[in-house]
């Protein structure tokens, strides 16, 4: 397996500031926002939601919007047909069951319609500032190519995270593996020249013929 400190330290020195690159006022415009960013991007997202939340800052005033006018607005983040309905949903479930108040824990947040448990992690840890590995498509391919995990699918990625990276450093860790995959790392033309933990990735070393 890969030295895991090693890159870690490296990748922390390349991003000193790790958070969220969506923009939020609350924990529920997060939780919006999360769901809005899946098969999408933070900035496109990022255009999105302030003309949302200008129209339904609040749990209520958006389960109470009728699903087209959902749609409507959030059109160009595509999937618009489920994420509306993920949203209304959502939204219903934050007011009925938790009294207008995103829920702080893992387990209450994954009870949430279109809440899955990527979308649960990073919440909880950005913020709730809890501990979480949120691995998205970044995070599985980064981790993977470094060799801090070896793991075909999401869960076992993040469980193999989660034994690799002391627990006090899983909610930095998870954006520094994201947005090394964002901006080096990234999935069809990897910047391996610039790349700060080239000498430590297995995905490097394999491709070029290394031991």
């Amino acid at each position: 397996m890969a030295d895991t400190k090693a890159i870690l330290d490296i990748l922390s020195k390349d991003f000193p500031n790790p958070k969220s690159e969506l923009n939020f006022n609350s924990p529920f415009e997060l939780l919006v926002a999360v769901i809005l960013s899946a098969q999408c991007t933070d900035k496109r997202v990022n255009t999105v939601t302030p003309v949302l939340f200008q129209v339904a800052p609040t749990p209520d005033k958006l389960a109470a919007l009728p699903l087209e006018t959902i749609e409507e607005l959030i059109r160009s983040c595509g999937f618009y047909h489920s994420k509306a309905t993920y949203l209304k949903q959502m939204s219903t479930d934050v007011v009925e069951r938790f009294g207008g108040v995103v829920p702080n824990t893992l387990d209450e947040l994954r009870t949430l319609a279109g809440v899955g448990r990527k979308t649960a992690n990073v919440v909880y840890a950005v913020a709730f500032g809890g501990q979480a590995i949120a691995v998205d498509t970044h995070v599985f391919r980064v981790s993977n190519r470094l060799g801090i995990a070896n793991a075909n699918n999401v869960i076992d990625t993040e469980k193999q995270l989660m034994q690799a990276i002391p627990p006090e450093q899983w909610a930095d860790s998870h954006h520094y593996i994201l947005l090394h995959g964002r901006y080096v790392c990234k999935a069809q033309r990897p910047n391996c020249v610039e790349c700060h933990v080239q000498a430590l990735c297995k995905h490097y070393k394999e491709t070029h013929n290394e031991q």
